[in-house]
């Protein structure tokens, strides 16, 4: 899975990806670090002091959780920014997975910790849509979903099901700070995020089944 998450048995890894180990794990097992992994991966090189801006810390707080992404081989000093007075940092990889089950096994609270974190960027992210939606260009409201498709799988079914729809996404540009200014005229920054969350206690689905106005999955928007 990328962070954002993703799901079971991902398509091939990128050359700018990272596989977490057990050592990168427990690196990202605190949601400032991987915050700040993923402010790097959306605007490009910065500072401890502008990344703490943005997160609401101290920089020395910033500066510290930097610090362990970097013994970790998650971000680098941009040499060619800093100077003496002020150190500039950039993310080494662009997307990270993690889809080792027996991993997450041996590490179930840095796992958790991580995945966590993971569900509460997103949450932040869909709130901060929601707040600035109605000053959004119409045209860009009118693309704004969010919905949920209640199905019922086999785990083989639900891992073709996530295979498939990375296949889909992968047909589209991805964003990055240094690709933005060569993108088309009117190209924003989209993020989809897929989430198969499985109800294994769910109880069985009842015999009367809901009328067209009653369906899961509608559109929001």
């Amino acid at each position: 899975m990328t962070d954002p998450n993703g799901g079971p048995d991902g398509p091939q890894t990128e050359a700018d990806s990272v596989v977490l180990d057990a050592k990168g794990l427990r690196a990202l097992a605190h949601p400032v670090r991987v915050q700040l992994v993923g402010l790097l991966r959306k605007y490009g090189p910065s500072t401890a002091t502008r990344l703490a801006e943005r997160l609401g810390v101290n920089s020395g707080t910033a500066s510290y959780h930097l610090r362990q992404l970097d013994a970790a081989g998650f971000v680098e000093e941009d040499t060619e920014r800093g100077n003496a007075r002020e150190r500039w940092w950039r993310s080494v990889h662009r997307t990270t997975w993690f889809n080792d089950a027996e991993l997450a096994e041996r590490e179930p609270e840095a796992a958790l910790a991580y995945q966590q974190s993971i569900a509460a960027i997103h949450t932040l992210r869909t709130q901060q849509t929601l707040n600035g939606l109605q000053t959004m260009p119409r045209a860009w409201r009118d693309t704004f979903d969010m919905s949920d498709w209640s199905l019922r799988l086999t785990p083989e079914e639900a891992a073709a099901l996530y295979r498939e729809l990375t296949e889909v996404i992968a047909r589209y540009r991805r964003d990055a700070p240094e690709t933005a200014a060569s993108a088309p005229e009117g190209a924003e920054r989209v993020v989809v995020i897929t989430q198969i969350l499985p109800e294994v206690e769910a109880p069985a689905a009842s015999p009367l089944s809901p009328g067209p106005q009653e369906a899961e999955g509608s559109p929001t928007s």
